[in-house]
Parts: structure tokens; C-alpha cells; sequence
């Protein structure tokens, strides 16, 4: 994309960051998820090597309609899914459609005497209003929420594995039930922060790349 260096990279940086962990995340995930997990690692690591800065490599110009064939099919995937009554696909289907828009422009959108691609600034008004208002309502569902009054505080937890009030180890404690999915949601996950600040990154990241348009 047309910005500057540094901060090309910190979006390369960030994009491949996001792109890897949701890699990670889809050997965890039960065959029902793994599409929209799959989905979002393709987004993190296109948007990676789109943000690659212009001054450091230019891509040959086959590789823009490539991008928009890739992600316009993911976009059809995700359309597919969300009428099929996975409504959060939606989402997806706009990421993907926003990755085939920003290639077209860079194969075939020029501004002012060819050196910088330039969009319709009626999509890209879009896209950025849409793209505001899902950060900011990502990033306030990240803000923990305040603690209740002292007095309504819950009483001691029982250590994992003990039966309540009892001393005794409860039968297969530590294991995970037989047929129960494997880790994936951001609920069932170690960090349950971590899915949902990667969509904010990935969120802000399109954000930033609309801006050089």
C-alpha cells in the first residue's frame, strides 16, 4: 500500500502476528468453526503482504486480480455461511469484499498522475464508517467490566478437582470430556481476550490501509 515505511511494516507486523495465531487457533477448532477461523488467518496474513510498503516491493500487477479472485471467493464462502444462518459471517463477507476492493485499486485505480492508486471515494467513505464502528464497538466489549460491590462478592472457589466440601478428588478431574469440542471459541480458550483483540487488530489494520486509498 502507498504510506509510509514505518508504518507499513507495523502493519505487516501486526497482520502476521494476527494471521499466525488464527493458524494456531484452526488445529484447535472442531470442523464447524474452522471455516471462519480459516477465513480470518487468510485475512491476517493477505493484508500482511499487501502492507508491505510500495517503496520496499511492488508487487507485478497480476498479483492484485489473483488477490481479488482469492478473497472474492472467501467473500462468496462467508455470504454462503451467513445465509445458512451463521449471521457473525457477515462481518467476514465485508473483510473479504474490502480485500477484493483495495486489490482492484491497486491494479487498476490511479490518482494523480499514476504514482498513487485512488479509490471511489463513495465505497471507501463506506467502508471506513463501517470499519469506525466496528473498532469502537470491539474495543469497548474488550474493556473489563467494573467489580460489583464488595458484599456481593462470591464465596471461596473449590480447587479443581475437589468435590465441594470434601477433600476428595472427583473421577477424571483435569481431563476433557469424552466427545467435548477442542478449545477454539474465544470462551473455552486460555485467553479468552485473544480471538476477539485479533478481529480488533484486523479491524483497525483495514481501517489504516482504507485511509491510503
Amino acid at each position: 500500500m502507498h504510506g509510509p515505511v514505518v508504518s507499513g511494516w507495523l502493519l505487516v507486523a501486526l497482520c502476521a502476528w494476527t494471521g499466525g495465531y488464527c493458524l494456531a487457533r484452526l488445529r484447535r477448532c472442531p470442523r464447524r468453526d474452522r471455516a471462519a477461523v480459516g477465513g480470518e488467518a487468510l485475512m491476517g496474513l493477505g493484508m500482511a503482504a499487501m502492507a508491505v510498503p510500495a517503496a520496499v516491493f511492488t508487487p507485478p500487477g497480476w498479483v492484485w486480480p489473483v488477490y481479488a479472485a482469492v478473497f472474492g471467493g472467501a467473500a462468496l464462502g462467508a455470504l454462503w455461511s451467513a445465509l445458512r444462518g451463521a449471521a457473525h459471517h457477515l462481518h467476514h463477507a465485508v473483510g473479504s469484499l474490502s480485500m477484493v476492493y483495495m486489490a482492484l485499486v491497486m491494479a487498476y485505480g490511479t490518482g494523480h498522475r499514476g504514482h498513487t492508486a485512488a479509490g471511489v471515494p463513495v465505497v471507501t467513505g463506506a467502508l471506513l464508517a463501517y470499519y469506525a464502528v466496528y473498532v469502537l464497538h470491539r474495543g469497548l466489549r474488550l474493556v473489563p467490566a467494573l467489580p460489583g460491590p464488595l458484599s456481593a462478592a462470591p464465596g471461596p472457589v473449590p480447587m479443581a478437582g475437589l468435590a465441594p466440601g470434601t477433600g476428595a478428588v472427583t473421577p477424571g478431574a483435569g481431563r476433557i470430556a469424552a466427545g467435548a469440542a477442542p478449545p477454539c471459541h474465544p470462551a473455552q480458550e486460555r485467553n479468552a481476550g485473544m480471538a476477539p483483540a485479533c478481529r480488533l487488530v484486523m479491524g483497525l489494520a483495514t481501517l489504516a490501509m482504507l485511509f491510503t486509498l
